[in-house]
């Protein structure tokens, strides 16, 4: 999959999985799981690049005795989501092009 694409995806999926509810790194990694591979490795550097980008906000709580990081999505997160579903539209718009008369039984 192209890196840029992947990218996007995987940001999405971040802000998705905090849409409801803030989050923190472990849950995040757990929620997307299912959906796609990501690593602790990736995934902190895409909450920092969206923090960046203030597409979501952070802050800190005790747990069990240690600080922990929560994530919050920002309005503009939830705008991002919203354009990214318009865009999935025309995304599979360009699928159903790229495949169009292929036949699935061979």
């Amino acid at each position: 999959m192209d890196v840029q694409l992947k990218r996007g995806l995987l940001d999405i999926c971040v802000l998705a999985s905090i849409k409801n509810e803030d989050s923190y790194g472990y849950k995040i990694i757990k929620d997307i799981k299912p959906y796609v591979e990501i690593s602790e490795s990736t995934l902190y550097p895409i909450l920092r690049r969206l923090e960046s980008a203030e597409l979501l906000t952070v802050h800190s709580a005790e747990h069990n005795g240690r600080l922990r990081k929560y994530y919050h999505i920002t309005h503009a997160g939830l705008e991002r989501i919203a354009a990214f579903t318009e865009e999935w539209e025309e995304i599979m718009s360009i699928y159903k092009f790229v495949t169009r008369g292929e036949d699935t039984n061979e």
